[in-house]
């Protein structure tokens, strides 16, 4: 017997129970010597009688018919008379029980024929996929065609279902996913886009101070300055930290105000896919937020929270954060590198289809670096970072991109029990208590350096101990510290070969800046020679490694910040003493030295 055959011998056993023998003399005998398969209505086949048959699927029932036209019959059988619906006694072995009009009277296809197609719609486009049989009509899936669905019992329903083809077709873009996500949103887009705009009629009308969302309070001014004058309706904006730096609080805290700024126009609502409703409020409680336009919703799924929020139509959205929430059709977990991508894509179109800015919470490695592709930072349209050391309780809000403004801009808060407070005089914030007429402190150097666009004064200690292994350097990159150590031996003539130097700037603030290198330099050699410095004393200027002192960016503003806070003298070198002639300090002398032998000088001078 044929593979083939015995295929169909079976295809035709698992069959047998959903007919009606009227007539089954030609297996008589056979019956009568063996009573199971008589109880069963098993008729022997033979291979060739099997071989020759013909399946189709009849109009009128919804089982198979069996049209035979072998050209031998059982050798212990008489002939049969051919097939006719005349004669109740040929040799039809299957009857028709009932009719169904639905199923085609031409459909009609060998065993083998059903297998090629099979075996092709598996395949697809030269692609191999298991195959798997679909009722059309309830859903039941098997893993091989029955003819009938077990489920429904129903016949002609089974289709191919190959899994690697429809896998394919099912997966949606993530602009379809963005689209069905703020689809009840914006009902109007469904009739087509509108075209070009003319640019004059684009700024027609608009204030620029009305445009942005203003942010009141020395706490929203601070916001205010990193974001580049208030939040910009229809923008997008990231914010990262580290664990525990005060993100959260930051973003709840600016909520508030952005629904103080709205006046009852339009609420804020505060989505959160990692804490409980509860615990949002629990927080709003200790920071004394009791607003009634701000609303909470603990939620993942981007489409069901788009949905929850259309009926207060916001004015600003929260999403803390954007590593726990999803797309669903999207492939991959939440946080993964597709769902961060697409889901923030498909804010992005929502944010600029509504006009509604919405603020994102994300999640950073432990290199710093924002958590996902890179090309997350690259769809919005800001990203700022929150830094900030765990001993400290300072906070620093830096931009580091803003289509709608500088990334020159930094804000300066400190982290209290009610929250977070601005930093009224950040200039001052890493400076230590003054002790003038101490003499064990020497070592203590007061440097002027700049970031973003706000002045800032550090203080940088300086140790140098004799007979001491090791070097430690907090605060100061160690090769721009070893190359100043090995100018004061070289070009200044000290002789610290057998000391070690260590280094520190105050409240955990990195130096990298080369304006500090002269206030780097004084401490140490105040430290080596036991000279105190005045705190009514700064130092401003880059050291070459000849030893001499060059200028930096905006001394002009450096100077000033001092002159602001009540100091007395500033180093600088000879070359800005020059630029800054025409500019009149009250109280403030400006010392100007070429190299950093002059600076000892002036050092030995401050102290008699």
């Amino acid at each position: 017997m044929q593979a083939s055959d015995m295929a169909t011998f079976r295809l035709l056993r698992s069959q047998l129970h959903h007919f009606n023998f009227p007539n089954y003399s030609i297996f008589r005998n056979r019956h009568h010597q063996n009573p199971k398969i008589s109880r069963h209505f098993s008729p022997p086949l033979n291979p060739q009688f099997i071989h020759s048959i013909n399946l189709k699927q009849s109009p009128e029932s919804p089982l198979l018919v069996v049209n035979s036209q072998a050209k031998q019959t059982p050798s212990n059988s008489p002939p049969r008379e051919p097939i006719s619906d005349k004669n109740p006694n040929s040799w039809s072995v299957f009857s028709s029980t009932g009719t169904n009009p639905k199923i085609s009277n031409s459909v009609e296809e060998s065993v083998e024929d059903r297998r090629n197609t099979v075996s092709k719609s598996s395949l697809g486009k030269g692609k191999k996929g298991k195959v798997n049989w679909v009722c059309s009509d309830c859903g039941h899936s098997e893993g091989q065609w029955w003819g009938i669905c077990k489920s429904c019992k129903k016949v002609g329903t089974l289709e191919p279902f190959s899994v690697a083809e429809n896998s394919e077709k099912r997966k949606l873009s993530g602009i379809e996913l963005s689209e069905n996500a703020m689809r009840s949103w914006l009902p109007q887009q469904k009739g087509g886009h509108s075209g070009p705009v003319r640019l004059s009629d684009v700024n027609r009308g608009i204030n620029d101070s009305d445009w942005r969302i203003q942010l009141s309070g020395i706490f929203g001014a601070e916001v205010a300055r990193v974001l580049g004058g208030g939040i910009v309706p229809g923008s997008l904006t990231l914010v990262g930290g580290d664990p525990g730096v005060g993100k959260s609080t930051l973003l709840l805290q600016l909520a508030a105000l952005i629904a103080e700024s709205c006046n009852g126009a339009a609420p804020v609502v505060y989505i959160s896919g990692e804490e409980s409703v509860e615990q949002i409020g629990n927080r709003a409680d200790r920071l004394n937020i009791d607003t009634e336009d701000l609303y909470l919703y603990s939620g993942t799924d981007v489409e069901d929270i788009l949905e929850k929020v259309q009926p207060f139509c916001p004015c600003a959205l929260i999403i803390d954060s954007i590593q726990t929430v999803y797309l669903k059709g999207v492939a991959g977990s939440p946080g993964g590198p597709v769902q961060l991508k697409e889901c923030t894509a498909a804010l992005l179109r929502f944010s600029k289809k509504t006009n509604i800015p919405v603020l994102l919470i994300g999640h950073v490695t432990k290199c710093g670096d924002i958590a996902g592709p890179r090309v997350l930072e690259h769809i919005v349209d800001s990203v700022l970072y929150m830094e900030g050391e765990k001993h400290s309780t300072h906070r620093l809000l830096r931009s580091v991109k803003n289509r709608f403004g500088s990334t020159d801009e930094l804000g300066v808060f400190e982290m209290l029990e009610s929250g977070l407070q601005a930093v009224v005089n950040p200039s001052a914030m890493f400076l230590s208590e003054e002790h003038s007429n101490s003499e064990h402190l020497a070592g203590l150097a007061v440097a002027v350096i700049i970031d973003g666009s706000r002045t800032f004064l550090v203080e940088v200690q300086a140790l140098c101990v004799a007979d001491s292994v090791g070097k430690h350097y907090n605060g100061v990159v160690a090769s721009r510290a070893e190359m100043i150590i090995s100018v004061l031996k070289k070009q200044a003539g000290l002789k610290m070969q057998d000391y070690s130097v260590f280094l520190n700037v105050v409240s955990g603030l990195s130096l990298t800046e080369t304006s500090g290198d002269l206030a780097v330099a004084a401490a140490i050699c105040s430290s080596f020679l036991e000279v105190p410095i005045p705190n009514h004393a700064a130092f401003i200027g880059e050291i070459g490694l000849g030893g001499e002192l060059r200028t930096v960016p905006r001394i002009d503003k450096r100077v000033t910040t001092l002159a602001k806070l009540g100091y007395k003298t500033c180093i600088v070198p000879k070359l800005a003493e020059k630029a800054l002639v025409g500019l009149r300090f009250q109280g403030l002398q400006v010392v100007g030295c070429e190299n950093l032998k002059e600076v000892i000088d002036s050092l030995q001078k401050m102290r008699k």
